[in-house]
């Protein structure tokens, strides 16, 4: 049977991907009957109301899901459609208690219009009692509206909807997991709704593991801890994991919300040197041996308020004790490791080529990365032979946008191996030295995102105070 969406009216490109991923979690089968970005309504297709009402209990953008009796472009058509599906399932609320809602997607109506339109259906023959709190069925004719359209004196909506009113999806999940209301937060900390839809796209579940390379107070760990899933973390700066040592932590985070459970370990380290083994890709032919994670979310650092480092010497035959003396006094509450300038697009490359190697087969990867909005320093969706993708979500700014990526890790028998061959030609040709040379993002940034004709026209002065990033 069909059942109408009824999704968050935000983060528009997010919605379909997420719905999709519960749905690879949850193992129900969905097939996609019509969406629209431009419109909060979509048209699925599922088993059954038992398993519409598992799909959207865990997503954060869907508000509600409906059993959809019909729809149409004019109220007549509604009714047909109505009449000719749904005539079979009448009797089943003849006689239960009952209340009808009208939704109106960018649209008004007045309260005659209301009792106007609720009264058309009453050829369903429903004789139960009213009851307008926590009836045993509710109905919603939903009315999709032109933008803009009340003062533009629109009368009538493009399209009506109308459906049983099953469940409510976990839109009030993320006031729970509020940045404002949590013990240890940073200045990059991920906001509690976009972790837990970063978490949802990584299909972070009871039974998987899930790590984060760049975890700093640990907001994507918390959002898998609180799916199920077991979660690992590491961070270049051990002090963002310790805070303070005291309550203000990032353990104290997940005693905060009750899933220490879901802590597996936090370390120090870059995605550089690591100590996590990585089997070399196209050395395992059952796509698990030597791979442990099921998931790996992050957002990584962009670079701006200070150049890209990893841990290591810019040039150690200039500085050949640093890493000797680093050494001996490691385990220094206070050392401070040293580290190196490192390329923008490398980081990219680093990511995925590390996922590739220790995510087991189907496994997931999410992470964020920033881009300019114009389209001459738009900066590519990385890719790599192993890992297929599967979905770009944007979240758009004034003059930049940041982008959720998710990849699955494929199967070794299905990489091009000579696709796998040029990229690592490709990777060698990275070069720079300044921090501007190696983050395109970092100088589109301070040069206010203008084109090179436009900074020569203003002397160079971008104006960089819009935006306040990583």
């Amino acid at each position: 049977m069909d059942y109408l969406v009824r999704f968050s009216q935000s983060h528009e490109t997010f919605r379909l991907p997420e719905l999709e991923s519960v749905a690879i979690v949850e193992n129900i089968d969905l097939k996609v009957v019509s969406y629209s970005l431009e419109s909060p309504f979509c048209i699925v297709t599922l088993p059954s109301a038992d398993a519409a009402r598992r799909l959207i209990q865990r997503c954060i953008l869907v508000q509600t899901i409906h059993e959809l009796w019909g729809h149409g472009a004019t109220l007549d058509a509604l009714h047909t459609a109505i009449k000719q599906n749904t005539l079979h399932l009448w009797s089943q609320y003849l006689t239960c208690s009952f209340k009808f809602t009208l939704d109106c997607y960018q649209g008004s109506r007045s309260a005659a219009d209301k009792v106007s339109l609720i009264n058309s259906f009453s050829y369903l023959g429903f004789a139960g009692p009213i009851i307008m709190r926590n009836p045993d069925q509710e109905f919603i004719l939903f009315e999709d509206w032109p933008w803009n359209s009340t003062p533009l004196g629109i009368t009538d909506p493009k399209h009506y909807y109308f459906g049983r009113y099953l469940g409510t999806g976990s839109r009030e999940l993320p006031k729970k997991l509020d940045l404002k209301k949590r013990r240890y937060i940073s200045t990059t900390s991920m906001d509690a709704e976009l972790a837990l839809v970063t978490a949802n796209m990584a299909l972070a579940a009871p039974g998987k593991l899930m790590y984060d390379p760049f975890v700093g107070t640990g907001s994507f760990p918390i959002a898998c801890a609180h799916f199920g899933a077991l979660t690992f973390g590491s961070d270049i700066d051990g002090r963002s994991i310790r805070g303070d040592e005291k309550k203000k932590t990032l353990r104290g985070n997940f005693e905060q919300y009750g899933i220490l459970g879901g802590l597996g370990g936090m370390f120090t380290a870059d995605l550089t040197n690591t100590p996590i083994r990585r089997r070399p890709l196209g050395t395992d032919g059952d796509g698990k041996t030597g791979r442990i994670f099921d998931g790996i979310v992050c957002d990584p650092p962009y670079g701006v308020r200070e150049g890209l480092r990893v841990l290591g010497v810019r040039d150690p035959e200039k500085s050949p004790w640093v890493i000797p003396k680093g050494k001996e006094i490691y385990k220094n509450p206070d050392f401070i490791p040293p580290r190196k300038p490192y390329s923008f697009i490398a980081m990219l490359n680093d990511i995925l080529q590390f996922a590739a190697q220790t995510l087991v087969d189907d496994g997931r990867l999410s992470f964020w990365m920033p881009t300019a909005n114009d389209q001459d320093q738009e900066i590519a969706v990385p890719s790599h032979p192993y890992m297929e993708t599967v979905s770009v979500c944007t979240q758009v700014f004034s003059k930049w946008s940041r982008r959720l990526i998710t990849y699955r890790r494929i199967p070794d028998a299905q990489v091009d191996q000579e696709a796998m061959r040029r990229r690592e030609e490709e990777s060698r040709k990275i070069v720079g030295k300044s921090a501007d040379e190696l983050n395109p993002f970092r100088k589109a940034y301070f040069l206010g995102f203008q084109s090179d004709e436009q900074t020569s026209e203003t002397n160079g002065q971008g104006d960089p105070s819009f935006l306040d990033t990583q």
